[in-house]
């Protein structure tokens, strides 16, 4: 990356961060030597044995859905950050309101499922009645599993170590290193989901309709809170206003519209040619500009994925934003060429 993407310390007076605490049970138990009776088992040194369930997984399921309801929250609106989230301090109030409502969801999932959870082990022992003796001798209270599930989460700021007498501790604390990472771990972000928006929406497709302007809408609005991280961030956000707005209203997007969206996917996939085109618009060459280059690149090819296995939650419900991707292993899109 030729141009140099560092976020100075003083990144710290706008931003909160934000500790994530939701602890899941898993109805694991491991298994031992005793659940097999006199049989010829490997030693431990060289094989170990697992788990067994004892409580069916479906009935547990709804936690890992809420708990990657609050992960997809805070990525939306923050960037990963000492082991947490570094959110705006702006955003804070509506932060709490939503994960309260995530939180108040998970305790009523919680009550209602120790209300039945006898009755859901002597049903999973009966399912499976060839091995009750290994999973009765298993079971667990469910007092025990009540302090399994827990939803919490902390706010606080954070501030450089000043004032220590020693200055080589001052010095190495760490901080500075990741605060200046921030604004580099934002556009490694946005080219994450951005890869997923191609890949689930955009790849082959010859027209979209509003649905799939979800995705770019959620970028933007996470560029737009955190314009204050680093200089290149906020032309970035002016570039996918200006392609939103260029859109009709209502129907289908085809043709040169649905061109300039691709092209604009592909741009926001690869972080060192966004960060290059974003230098652009700073020197006066205007997001319109890069919006007219990038009908004039190429795109890559790829198979078109099923836009409503991104776009839409369960039982149908819409969601802003696709659950962050994993780095695809060794993925690197080529620089455009914009310019």
């Amino acid at each position: 990356m030729d141009t140099p993407i560092l976020s100075d310390i003083r990144v710290l007076d706008n931003i909160l961060a934000v500790n994530l605490n939701v602890t899941l049970w898993s109805a694991r138990r491991k298994l031992t030597l005793e659940d097999f009776g006199p049989v010829d088992l490997p030693p431990e040194d060289l094989a170990s044995l697992g788990s067994k369930r004892i409580a069916p997984p479906e009935s547990l399921r709804i936690f890992g859905t809420l708990k990657a309801r609050a992960f997809a929250l805070l990525d939306r609106h923050g960037i990963r950050f000492l082991g947490g989230w570094a959110i705006p301090e702006d955003k804070a109030t509506e932060i709490v309101q939503e994960l309260t409502v995530i939180r108040d969801e998970f305790f009523a999932c919680k009550e209602a499922f120790l209300a039945e959870y006898d009755g859901l082990v002597r049903d999973w022992i009966d399912r499976h009645a060839a091995w009750a003796n290994i999973l009765a001798n298993a079971t667990v209270g469910s007092d025990y599993v009540r302090s399994r599930l827990g939803f919490a989460w902390q706010f606080y700021k954070v501030a450089p170590l000043m004032g220590h007498p020693d200055a080589a501790t001052m010095a190495a604390s760490g901080l500075y290193e990741e605060v200046e990472q921030l604004g580099a771990a934002l556009f490694t972000e946005i080219a994450k989901s951005a890869d997923e928006t191609w890949r689930k929406v955009y790849a082959g497709r010859t027209e979209v309709t509003h649905k799939a302007l979800s995705p770019l809408r959620t970028m933007y609005q996470k560029l737009m809170g955190l314009t204050f991280v680093e200089p290149h961030v906020a032309p970035v956000a002016e570039i996918l206003e200006m392609a939103l707005s260029r859109l009709p209203r209502k129907g289908t997007i085809a043709g040169t519209d649905l061109l300039m969206l691709q092209g604009l996917v592909c741009l926001l996939r690869d972080p060192d040619a966004l960060i290059e085109h974003s230098q652009k618009v700073i020197e006066g060459y205007g997001p319109a500009t890069v919006l007219d280059a990038v009908l004039r690149a190429p795109l890559p090819a790829g198979d078109a994925r099923d836009m409503d296995e991104m776009l839409d939650g369960p039982e149908g419900e819409s969601l802003d934003v696709a659950p962050m991707p994993e780095p695809v292993a060794g993925a690197r899109i080529p620089s455009m060429g914009l310019w």
